[in-house]
């Protein structure tokens, strides 16, 4: 038996999370390693040994260093999922690619980033960075309308990479009521098998 894989995180970091949710969802061994940002202890030589970059997460499998969450992710489809995370078909590969590029793209500067205003204090223009998050959650629930999740008939890690930031939108004072595909889509998600939530935090529209 492999010793278990070694994630460090922070438990609020939807980048983390989507990584803590796919180590469940493959139901491997996980030790989770808390990293104290206000501290600075991802700035350590200890840490950018790890991740040049200074950021969480990074995987430790056993030896197997990497840091980027969509990349992990990838990465352990591939070495773990059995084909069923990440198809192989050029269509279906090309569609998760997508996704991902979404996740780091318009996710990040649109729901992620509305997310860190409220709960983080973060310095962006809250108005402009929701109406960013509401131009991605249109697309997305206009495709959702017509397939359950975001590369097909099957849960892949565009999936994965998308959900934590899209579920705890309205942290960010982003409100999911007018995308019921979006909605649906959350719950089918939350209902496989394995699955980790991201704990909550009392701001923006959850505040109340």
């Amino acid at each position: 038996m492999p010793n278990a894989i070694k994630l460090y995180h922070v438990a609020l970091s939807g980048h983390a999370h989507r990584v803590q949710l796919m180590l469940s969802l493959l139901q491997l061994p996980t030790e989770l390693i808390t990293v104290d940002l206000a501290k600075g202890e991802h700035k350590t030589p200890a840490f950018l040994a790890l991740n040049p970059f200074g950021q969480v997460p990074v995987l430790d499998d056993n030896g197997t260093v990497l840091s980027d969450s969509n990349a992990i992710l990838v990465y352990l489809a591939k070495t773990y999922g059995t084909g069923s995370w990440k198809p192989q078909d050029p269509l279906t590969e090309a569609r998760i690619q997508r996704w991902l590029s979404v996740a780091a793209g318009q996710l990040a500067y649109g729901p992620a980033a509305a997310r860190l205003v409220t709960v983080f204090g973060a310095a962006f223009n809250a108005d402009e960075v929701i109406n960013r998050a509401h131009a991605l959650l249109k697309v997305m629930d206009s495709e959702l309308a017509s397939s359950p999740y975001l590369a097909g008939p099957e849960p892949t890690i565009a999936d994965v990479a998308n959900y934590s930031y899209i579920a705890h939108a309205p942290e960010g004072n982003v409100s999911l009521q007018d995308y019921p595909h979006v909605r649906a889509w959350l719950q089918r998600i939350e209902a496989l098998p394995g699955f980790v939530a991201m704990p909550r935090t009392a701001a923006g529209l959850q505040a109340h």
